[in-house]
């Protein structure tokens, strides 16, 4: 039987080293060795947020972390702006829409970034915006948005909160919250963080908190004040995913055993390189440019002339390469190679080398080991280094 090579966006491959930590004993979570644990563990992430704040950790998926961030920091009828550079983009206009925000969608082409250019032109005409949401890395693009210089121009022209949603990047890309100036960041477990979904993470500025404290809006499950509350204790308000939280204490380990995070961030613009390099070589379109391109994810359109569908089903049936599918109005028209969390260059060569053999299946005219071989000249460029 053969394993499944799991190419996707998320969940993503599991370390065994984290396996084995999540296969522990289970203990309470209202005991000394859970505060120690998560105490310790919190901390630890601290660095791949770019903050000094407390890091929260909800039993949640990513989106209940984003409803939280909106939910505690907006009231209904204020006004916020919500950018959007394709599906996950569109969740945070949902979730807006829901709560009765009243939301000003700044909507870029799906395969396009927004610019600090495009949010300074689109806020100048709008006046008492309380937040401003975006996507740092989109999930059904491809698409790495420049997080650090919409944060700029948040705090220039606006007195709103920013607030980011890096659920498929954190881990992988680097963050630096406190810095950029982001007011709530957030993220999953189940993407570049190399664990099974069921756990989110986020932190909150100085600045946001105030904002919560006074929000009339009520939220009980996904009240940040009972969460900083608990957290000052060690624990959380309700049972927490304790497996989970052992398994990113796991994690933290195997970043620092990689050199500390700036090697992991290194790591995914390698493979990045990587992807992209061979797609060209093997006259492959990418939906997004080189600049705004993500280390995480890559969005390869389909290859001419071939059925996308067929062809990714061959892909998964023969060799056991599993790929994600486009979103929306992409699908059929992109699949998505996801290369985040417990993934590193030889896992890449390997998908690059099925995906030739795969399309040499569905005779699609391409010179036999072009795309290896721009993905290895990139590898190898690293280790010259």
């Amino acid at each position: 039987m053969y394993p499944n090579i799991l190419r996707h966006p998320g969940p993503t491959p599991i370390p065994k080293k984290v396996e084995l930590a999540m296969a522990q004993d289970m203990i309470s979570h209202r005991t000394e060795e859970f505060v120690k644990l998560y105490q310790e563990t919190t901390h630890r992430v601290k660095p791949i947020f770019g903050t000094q704040q407390d890091i929260l950790l909800l039993p949640s998926g990513g989106t209940a972390a984003l409803e939280a961030a909106a939910v505690n920091t907006v009231s209904p009828g204020e006004e916020v702006v919500v950018i959007t550079v394709g599906a996950f983009g569109d969740y945070f206009v949902s979730i807006c829409e829901k709560y009765g925000f009243h939301v000003h969608k700044l909507a870029k082409n799906w395969g396009e970034a927004c610019t600090k250019e495009d949010l300074i032109e689109f806020l100048k005409p709008l006046s008492n915006i309380k937040a401003v949401f975006a996507t740092y890395n989109e999930t059904s693009t491809g698409i790495l948005n420049p997080i650090d210089q919409l944060g700029e121009v948040v705090r220039t022209h606006t007195d709103a909160l920013f607030i980011v949603d890096g659920v498929s990047c954190i881990g992988g890309a680097p963050a630096e919250m406190d810095e950029w100036g982001i007011d709530i960041l957030v993220t999953g477990s189940q993407k570049a963080m190399m664990l099974p979904p069921g756990l989110s993470l986020l932190s909150v500025s100085e600045r946001a908190w105030k904002v919560i404290e006074a929000n009339p809006t009520p939220a009980y499950y996904l009240n940040l004040l009972s969460y900083r509350e608990w957290a000052s204790k060690g624990m959380t308000p309700n049972t927490p995913a304790i497996s989970l939280i052992m398994g990113l204490s796991a994690v933290c380990d195997l970043i620092e055993e990689e050199g500390g995070f700036s090697k992991t961030i290194e790591r995914h613009e390698v493979m990045k390189n990587m992807v992209r390099e061979a797609m060209k070589a093997l006259s492959i379109g990418l939906l997004t440019s080189d600049e705004f391109a993500s280390p995480t994810i890559t969005a390869i359109r389909t290859p001419e002339g071939l059925d996308l569908s067929a062809y990714l089903g061959h892909l998964k049936k023969k060799y056991h390469l599993d790929f994600a599918g486009g979103l929306g109005h992409l699908q059929g028209k992109i699949f998505r190679f996801g290369h985040m969390g417990y993934c590193f260059p030889s896992d890449i060569l390997e998908a690059v080398s099925l995906i030739e053999a795969g399309l040499q299946d569905f005779s699609y005219s391409f010179e036999p080991g072009a795309g290896v071989r721009a993905a290895q000249k990139v590898f190898l460029s690293t280790l010259s280094k």
